[in-house]
């Protein structure tokens, strides 16, 4: 049996991990501090265990709480760790800006949700609202051994398969790779593009359509546009094109996809670790 320190329980994502870790076979302390996650742990019937008192004993440490304080909680959490123990964590950015302490004896690991996809084969009412994942939505997932022996890769695939469970699929990858996902894909961009999205609906309700037929023909649409896109159900039509065109030369600059370059995805996470530099920044007009 693999002892587990859930570092974070209580929190919005420690509860998801909580509730499906329960499930497991697995011991697992739940390590929280804060009052609203304790409380959140005793509607589980959970009592919380001391940091102290759960590291040293775990084989496998789990820091689930918000990226910016990775770096602080695991320079406390990891010199508390035994020998050849494994640190799980959820996002690659502190791991990637070279912000946990170095320690050769004990492994660290990134498991990231790919979430959902918006083109699936749910059928249940629950799955399909289970947007996020982790619940009754299957998901894939993403893995990064960044150092340590390859049977922890193995473990840790394993606990990253209970905690994001139902999985679908398990993708290796590196901590470098893990970085241009996310946040250089899925938030610099894909996150950027939909909220532009939200925007041009709010136009459209400016320009006099009823917000509920403006919603629908958007979500229709994206739905069809994603398609085409992802799993080539059809082509877009010529006139399509030639909006797609105008749209892109009216909104993207060239040389959008130097965000991808490393120095540049190295920027956007040190950004999001650090957001008071976002307004140093200087971007160039192209």
């Amino acid at each position: 049996m693999v002892q587990i320190a859930l570092i974070g329980a209580g929190g919005k994502m420690g509860c998801r991990i909580t509730d499906n870790l329960r499930k497991g076979s697995h011991s697992v302390d739940y390590v929280e501090i804060g009052s609203r996650g304790i409380e959140r742990l005793a509607e589980r019937g959970i009592s919380p265990v001391k940091q102290e008192e759960a590291v040293p004993e775990a084989d496998v440490i789990i820091l689930a709480v918000p990226d910016i304080a990775i770096g602080q909680i695991s320079k406390a959490v990891v010199p508390l760790m035994k020998t050849g123990a494994l640190l799980m964590l959820l996002d690659p950015a502190a791991a990637y800006l070279g912000e946990l302490p170095s320690r050769s004896d004990v492994s660290y690991f990134v498991a990231h949700p790919c979430h959902p996809p918006v083109l699936n084969d749910e059928v249940t009412l629950e799955a399909k609202r289970d947007l996020f994942g982790g619940v009754a939505a299957k998901q894939a997932i993403v893995c990064a051994l960044m150092h340590g022996p390859e049977e922890h890769y193995a473990l840790g695939e394993t606990i990253a398969k209970e905690m994001y469970a139902p999985v679908m699929r398990s993708h290796r990858i590196t901590v470098d790779q893990m970085a241009v996902l996310e946040p250089a894909m899925a938030e610099t961009v894909s996150s950027m593009l939909v909220t532009v999205l939200g925007e041009a609906l709010e136009e459209a309700v400016k320009q006099g359509v009823p917000y509920d037929a403006a919603k629908d023909f958007m979500l229709g649409h994206i739905n069809v546009q994603l398609g085409i896109v992802f799993e080539k159900v059809n082509p877009f039509s010529d006139a399509c094109l030639v909006a797609i065109e105008y749209g892109r030369k009216a909104m993207i600059k060239d040389g959008w996809k130097e965000l991808f370059r490393p120095e540049s995805v190295y920027e956007q996470v040190d950004v999001m670790l650090h957001p008071e530099k976002l307004q140093t920044l200087q971007f160039k007009d192209v």
